[in-house]
């Protein structure tokens, strides 16, 4: 399997859409008014400052959301990107993870062409309760339904950006039989001297993951490269199946 870096692609252009533009109306109105000053003040510091935060807890911001999507038709990719890239200009958090969440639902809705946009909302304001969400459920999600795209993801596990080079690693975290382990396995042993934790925590959770499916592949291929992977990472990857 060949493996090369690819750059950070520029801010994607942000498409017409009244959807979205009705979608933000309600939610830039809707979420302020739940605000919890005093709460958004320890967010932002367990979330180490990443971003703002209006104060949100979850059951609050969700149940804000269903209030602003009531009666909302299904989107088209334009609206999904429309929205995203919006709730990505917003300071506070809880926009991004609105965006998030909208995302995961309508996955279905967004084509290969997508991929550029996921890019972009991984690469900017990178932290884990963003970038693993879109990991997982969106940048996986539209992999599995173009495998054109894994050539993609042989760019990004070499991306200089540990967010992207993260995002690479989990996006089969959902895939349970249907995991390329191959690449898998490739791909954790490309980052394995990796310095940074959330990368060594990635490599283990996303072996840990499909272990759940193949506990025996993934033991044997510990068995066989274990001395290449720090402590972290190998904790991590035999949580489950033991050593």
């Amino acid at each position: 399997m060949t493996v090369s870096g690819a750059g950070t692609p520029d801010m994607p252009d942000m498409p017409d859409s009244t959807l979205a533009d009705t979608v933000l109306e309600r939610l830039t109105a809707a979420y302020p008014a739940g605000a919890d000053p005093e709460r958004a003040v320890a967010m932002r510091a367990y979330m180490k400052d990443v971003a703002p935060f209006l104060g949100l807890t979850t059951p609050v911001r969700r149940t804000l959301s269903r209030t602003v999507l009531d009666g909302m038709p299904r989107p088209d990719e334009a609206d999904c990107t429309a929205i995203a890239l919006r709730c990505w200009q917003l300071p506070e958090r809880e926009y991004q993870y609105f965006a998030v969440d909208y995302l995961r639902r309508h996955a279905r809705a967004c084509s290969s062409g997508f991929l550029p946009v996921a890019r972009h909302l991984v690469a900017t304001v990178p932290w884990w309760d963003t970038v693993d969400a879109l990991a997982a459920h969106v940048v996986g999600a539209l992999v599995s339904a173009d495998p054109r795209l894994t050539s993609d993801m042989d760019a990004w596990i070499a991306d200089d950006d540990l967010w992207i080079a993260r995002t690479a690693l989990l996006h089969q975290l959902r895939y349970k039989q249907h995991t390329d382990a191959e690449r898998l396995f490739a791909y954790c042993l490309l980052q394995s001297g990796h310095p940074d934790f959330f990368i060594r925590k990635a490599i283990g959770w996303c072996l840990r993951e499909y272990a759940k499916t193949d506990p025996h592949a993934v033991r044997d291929f510990l068995a066989r490269e274990r001395g290449r992977f720090a402590p972290l990472s190998v904790r991590e990857a035999l949580k489950n199946i033991g050593a």
